[in-house]
Order: C-alpha cells, then sequence, then structure tokens
C-alpha cells in the first residue's frame, strides 16, 4: 500500500463541500485520517475565506489512477481544470506526496505548496509531524517550525463527521 498526502480546500458552500470531500475519500480508503480544518483567507486574489485540511489515505492503486480518481471528486464538485488558478473553489483536492515519489510534472510530487501554503503546512504537521519530505528529508514538523510566511489561518471547531473518524 502506498500513501497518499491531498490537501482539500474549498470556499464556496464550504462545510457541503468538504464533507462531501470526506466521504468521497473514505470510499478510496476507509482508514484514511484527517487534521483538523483550518479557515485561511484567499492567496493571491479577493474572495470568501478557504476551509482547508490534510487527508491520508493508503491505497493500492498505480500514482495514474489515484490522481484521476481525485481529480474525478473534484469535477463531480464543479471543479473545471481550465479554470483560472486564482479563483473562488467548490472543491480543490491536491495530491501533495505519493509514497516517494519525487518528479516534475504530471502531478509534481511532491508538491511546492507544502513549502508554500500555511493551510497545507500546519495541519500537515499536526496530522504527520515526524514524516519526511521525499527528496528533502526534512519533516514537516521541521518545515513548520521554519516557516517564516505570515498567512493568516486559524483552526474550526472539528464538525460531527470528522468528529466519527475512528483512526485519529
Amino acid at each position: 500500500m502506498t500513501q497518499a498526502l491531498v490537501s482539500i480546500g474549498s470556499n464556496i458552500e464550504r462545510d457541503f463541500h468538504i464533507e462531501a470531500a470526506v466521504h468521497a475519500l473514505r470510499q478510496l480508503d476507509p482508514q484514511c485520517r484527517f487534521s483538523r480544518i483550518f479557515e485561511a483567507e484567499p492567496v493571491g486574489f479577493e474572495g470568501p475565506n478557504f476551509y482547508n485540511l490534510i487527508a491520508e489515505l493508503h491505497t493500492a492503486q498505480p500514482l495514474e489512477t489515484f490522481w484521476q480518481a481525485i481529480r474525478d471528486i473534484e469535477r463531480q464538485h464543479g471543479r473545471q481544470r481550465d479554470d483560472i488558478k486564482y479563483r473562488d473553489r467548490t472543491l480543490d483536492i491536491d495530491l501533495l506526496i505519493f509514497g516517494d515519489h519525487c518528479q516534475p510534472s504530471g502531478p509534481t510530487l511532491p508538491r511546492n505548496d507544502i513549502y508554500k501554503f500555511a493551510f497545507t503546512l500546519w495541519p500537515l504537521a499536526e496530522l504527520c509531524p515526524t514524516q519526511a519530505v521525499p527528496g528533502d528529508g526534512r519533516t514537516f514538523a521541521q518545515l513548520w517550525q521554519a516557516f517564516d510566511q505570515h498567512q493568516p489561518l486559524w483552526p474550526i471547531d472539528t464538525p460531527a463527521y470528522l468528529k466519527d473518524q475512528s483512526s485519529s
């Protein structure tokens, strides 16, 4: 089984789309784990605040099949991949880590969002603090401790659909 770490975000009907993503990811791995949900201001544009969290799944699927599965979940919730980059999103699911894969495209792994965004790194540091980034060697906790960009971010109260998870 390969570990996959994915980021999940929404700023349109946030509760609905985040809960739907959690349920869809549990279909891929019933034992998946989730970080807390964090609220964050949009980066690169004006709009409603986002809800963001990280999911850890384990899969026997090859990379391309798994990547397509999470893109299908996005598409089912109105995500269009040809959209402009910085805009409101019903659902954004990005593959951050897939086992020890390091590759420059299709998808880029590990995804650079790990280093750039507090809404990605803080939940990673909480969910998998001692895990090292493939090709880097530093742990998520070490990266979070050294993170020096100011990005407003705060945890929200845990909704019932995350409290019900038995594996975290």
